[in-house]
């Protein structure tokens, strides 16, 4: 072969082959991810084999199916697959929507066991979530149920499992489950489970429920217990009344009897091992949207209400509590999970716990004493004008970091593709009661912005210590809320558009605010990623977040999509290499950024929605770092569903 055609037949093999790929760096450290949030809920991972400079090569390593969805199962109904696995030793575990409980192969996704909690799901009609599992290790060695899984069901039971065999840990309450529906008097179908993951505290299993919303004024309260991991005996209880509250009697058959009406943990709790407190992030009291009823309650179920709290691990005392919103009508839950970080003033390092909000606030407390490490201002705030109902004259604002959401939409902030849509859009803004953050519902309808899905939701925040950076996804959606007493409703018949809000004089309708076209009334992003300093408490970068390519339909066949940014449901997590991943948007990725500069580096294809909070692992010195994600989608955001549980790492 003549050398001029050798060179040229070697370029081409050189040029089929593609890039090449890089090499795998196996000097860094090897690191797990033990825990939900991973260590303190900050979801920082000290991993760097996987870097800004490789990141672009990551590609499927293994894939593992649960079947727990509707494409495979006739009685799955509504579903998301929203787990965060927690690893041990070489296994991860997990569980899905219909309350199944799995252990994998961390390094091939090979199925070790599956346990079936056979809750009772099939009339359920609300989207079914479960979004981790917790672990307990006895101090005694190996054994039987020497290490225990505890996942909430969906059907209002807490389950202890053998981490080995998964088989079920028969010594735990009766037969290896807890009913959490006891104490709670009168309770309906479906309307308490638990959603988010169990906490674990020496030999305590610590947790809340979720409440069904928008339901009735009466409904079970939202106590807090722990209980002992081993025999499911309640050692403790938090019932969130004002101190000093009597207790009520307890029930005839000698259990303890809680308040009605009263908030409820749905999202997750954070545990200080070292300090022995347990942070607990408080939803709204029942009902949201209304809450002139709350006057005639025999308690005032406010008082701890869209609140942080702090209590003592082994015992249930209140340490300290931060309320962020004040007698809520809007259902500004605590949603995030609270992460327990340090925050560096005047030279000096402080334990310090960060919660993020569904108003954008993000609050900077000590951890020890609740106090904020900035100034919180009480601020006048738009007053109800409902007969019977009744507003707080303030509401707290942070001043560091200042509101992350704007505060405000005014009718020339009005977006549309053309002048018909955008005309339909100011006149909504313009008509509608609108006084920016905290406006309350109105007979008149009122604009709600941020909306009831946030800011920030249950994604929370990921926290780089080197840096002091949260980084953390935002939406920004607003709606509608019109309120209507009753006896406006002609012979007593609501129609279906409004909420009944059972035990209130009032009904509730809920619309987005969107244009005719059916996207939101107000110029993109619609859902943004920011990363924010806690030395300045400046934004660092924000960029628009998540793509239309799969809400059109039709066009998720195309390799791209509007890059407008657009609502999420998940979070993000943080390396020590400098990278940022997160699945969480509408469209069907998992992503990675440059922590720096917020730059999209890779993205990998899902093949369902990624509406969950991914993790990272390496198990051993000469072993692959892994990014793994669920991807299952979420009914009720109408992404792509689907059961798989997915891992990344670098090729060989």
């Amino acid at each position: 072969m003549p050398k001029l055609s050798a060179v040229l037949f070697c370029c081409l093999l050189l040029a089929s082959c593609g890039e090449p790929k890089p090499r795998i760096d196996y000097s860094g450290p090897v690191a797990g991810w033990p825990e939900f949030g991973n260590t303190d809920g900050t979801r920082f991972s000290p991993l760097t084999q996987i870097t800004p400079g490789n990141v672009a090569a990551l590609e499927p390593a293994w894939e593992y199916h649960t079947g727990d969805y509707a494409g495979a199962r006739d009685d799955a109904g509504q579903t998301s697959f929203s787990a965060t696995p927690i690893l041990d030793n070489n296994t991860l575990y997990f569980c899905s929507g219909l309350s199944r409980l799995f252990a994998v192969d961390a390094e091939t996704g090979q199925e070790r066991w599956v346990y079936d909690a056979e809750p009772e799901h099939e009339a359920i009609e609300w989207t079914k979530t479960c979004r981790g599992v917790a672990l307990w290790k006895s101090r005694e060695g190996q054994g039987v149920c020497k290490r225990r899984l505890f996942m909430g069901t969906l059907d209002g039971g807490l389950v202890s499992v053998d981490a080995q065999t998964g088989k079920a840990c028969a010594d735990f309450g009766e037969s290896g489950r807890v009913d959490i529906t006891a104490g709670l008097g009168d309770v309906r179908h479906n309307e308490v489970r638990i959603t988010s993951v169990p906490v674990v505290y020496g030999d305590l299993v610590i947790s809340g429920h979720m409440v069904a919303d928008f339901s009735r004024a009466d409904s079970p309260g939202g106590v807090i217990r722990g209980w002992d991991v081993r025999s499911g005996e309640l050692r403790w209880a938090f019932d969130p009344v004002p101190p000093g509250t009597r207790p009520l009697p307890d029930n005839p058959d000698g259990s303890p009897n809680f308040h009605r009406g009263t908030a409820n943990a749905w999202s997750i709790l954070t545990v200080d091992q070292q300090r022995g407190i347990v942070y607990v992030p408080l939803g709204s009291a029942n009902i949201d949207y209304t809450g002139g009823h709350k006057k005639d309650m025999p308690v005032d179920v406010d008082y701890y209400a869209n609140s942080l709290v702090a209590l003592n691990a082994l015992s249930g005392e209140v340490l300290w509590s931060f309320q962020a919103v004040h007698h809520d009508l809007w259902d500004f839950d605590m949603s995030a999970q609270p992460s327990l970080i340090e925050v560096w003033k005047e030279g000096e390092a402080i334990p310090a716990v960060a919660q993020a909000t569904k108003m954008g606030h993000l609050f900077l407390l000590h951890r020890e004493t609740g106090e904020p490490l900035y100034p919180v201002e009480e601020r006048p705030v738009p007053q109800t004008d409902v007969a019977g109902e009744y507003t707080s004259p303030t509401q707290p604002f942070p001043t560091f970091p200042p509101p992350l959401h704007p505060g405000k939409l005014e009718p020339e902030d009005a977006w549309g593709f053309t002048f018909y849509d955008k005309g339909y859009c100011r006149d909504k803004l313009a008509t509608h009661r609108n006084e920016g953050i905290f406006t309350p519902p109105s007979e008149r309808g009122s604009i709600h912005y941020p909306g009831m899905a946030g800011g920030s939701n249950w994604g929370g925040v990921a926290f780089d210590p080197e840096r002091r950076w949260l980084v953390l996804n935002q939406n920004e959606v607003a709606s509608v809320k019109t309120v209507l007493p009753k006896n406006q409703f002609p012979h007593g018949e609501i129609p279906e558009e409004f909420w009944p809000m059972e035990g209130t004089d009032f009904a509730v309708k809920f619309e987005l605010l969107l244009s005719p076209f059916g996207v939101p009334c107000f110029e993109p992003p619609w859902g943004t990623l920011m990363a924010v300093s806690l030395d300045t408490g400046e934004k660092v970068w924000e960029v628009p977040f998540g793509t239309t390519r799969d809400m059109v339909p039709g066009l998720s066949v195309l390799p791209f999509g509007l890059n407008y940014g657009l609502p999420s449901a998940g979070g993000p997590i943080i390396t020590a290499s400098g990278l940022v991943f997160i699945g969480a948007s509408l469209d069907n990725y998992l992503r990675a950024y440059d922590i720096e500069s917020g730059e999209e580096l890779w993205r990998g294809r899902l093949p369902a929605g990624g509406q969950a909070i991914p993790m990272t692992y390496r198990l051993a010195a000469d072993g692959k770092q892994y990014v793994v994600i669920a991807a299952g989608g979420h009914s009720a955001m109408h992404t792509k569903l689907g059961d798989s549980l997915i891992a990344y790492a670098l090729p060989d």
